[in-house]
């Protein structure tokens, strides 16, 4: 009995010890925001600081600044990078600005940064106050889609026009929770994520953007690079884990809570073949906003921007044409440091 018992502690140890050397094998350090900064940077990249401390990485791209202006907000763990197809197609009759949330892209944010779909809200009414944006058309992608709702419901005097891409806010349902890929599964559990956190997530990114498309042959090295990448900036990691594990601790959508939005021009944007973000909830965002336009995207999932280039951005143009008056700051203060704080 000794013996086995033995035998069981070296294996119990043996195991333990495996567990270890994988873990460590596994792990990835933070890269340092200068070396970030040198591969995904552009020449339109431009800082501004914010009063709570958070560093903000944007562009402003197309047209001059008396053109009417088309604001981006990207969805979770994406970046201001999910929107260059609409600024190659649109930026002939735009000035199209867009932006990384904290936790995302090259923004950077304090230690103890508490993230939540109303602080994303914030930061971005703080961005335009500080750029001096008054008027704007404002685009926002899954969860940016949520942050601009959120966002109009705010601070309408600012919003000429809305456009909701997959935009997610609607309380899930089992249906639609039953269709997420296994590592949104994984990446929830209280127990499990932090683990995972610092952890090499290539496959698991790999696995979700593939599911973020209805052609996952789109999804391809460099892509799952930059994710895999830009996830890994300081800070960034504890502020995606705050929002995936707290994603069901947010103030849905309501038919009441966006009543208010009839008064605005809106556009909804959903790909039929979405398993992030079901169509029905684009569906259910079109009957709650009076007057709302949608146009759905066939074979298409969660992110037509990149998934359905010509198509999406065509739909804006459409929508965005006979209202150019209510989205066009006059003469902004705009930070005129590319690559350098304001």
């Amino acid at each position: 009995m000794k013996w086995l018992l033995g035998g069981l502690v070296v294996v119990v140890v043996l195991v333990l010890a495996l567990v270890g050397v994988s873990y460590l094998a596994l792990k990835r350090p933070d890269i340092p925001y200068a070396d970030l900064a040198a591969v995904y940077e552009s020449p339109a990249s431009r800082y501004v600081d914010l009063p709570d401390g958070v560093r903000m990485h944007y562009r402003i791209e197309g047209r001059a600044a008396e053109a009417p202006t088309l604001l981006l907000i990207h969805g979770f763990s994406a970046s201001l990078h999910t929107w260059e197809p609409w600024v190659e197609r649109l930026g002939d009759a735009y000035r199209i600005i867009s932006l990384d949330l904290p936790g995302h892209g090259l923004t950077s944010a304090p230690d103890g940064y508490a993230a939540s779909i109303e602080a994303f809200r914030d930061e971005v009414h703080a961005f335009t106050q500080a750029i001096g944006l008054e008027h704007f058309a404002l685009a926002g992608s899954s969860m940016g889609g949520n942050v601009s709702w959120e966002y109009a419901l705010a601070y309408p005097e600012q919003v000429g026009a809305l456009i909701l891409v997959d935009a997610s806010g609607w309380e899930e349902t089992r249906a639609s929770l039953a269709q997420d890929p296994p590592v949104f599964k994984l990446l929830r559990d209280p127990n499990i994520g932090p683990i995972l956190r610092d952890l090499d997530n290539t496959a698991p990114i790999r696995q979700g953007l593939q599911a973020s498309f209805a052609n996952a042959a789109l999804v391809d090295d460099a892509m799952v690079r930059r994710y895999a990448d830009l996830a890994r900036a300081p800070g960034h990691r504890d502020i995606l884990l705050q929002m995936t594990i707290g994603f069901r601790a947010r103030n849905y959508a309501t038919a009441e809570r966006l009543a208010p939005l009839a008064g605005t021009p809106v556009l909804i944007l959903h790909g039929d073949e979405d398993r992030l973000v079901p169509l029905e909830h684009g569906q259910q965002f079109h009957a709650a906003i009076a007057g709302s336009q949608i146009v759905i995207f066939p074979n298409t999932g969660h992110i037509p921007q990149e998934e359905r280039q010509d198509e999406s951005a065509a739909a804006v143009r459409a929508f965005l044409s006979p209202l150019h008056a209510a989205i066009t700051t006059p003469t902004p203060t705009m930070c005129a440091l590319p690559g350098g704080r304001c």
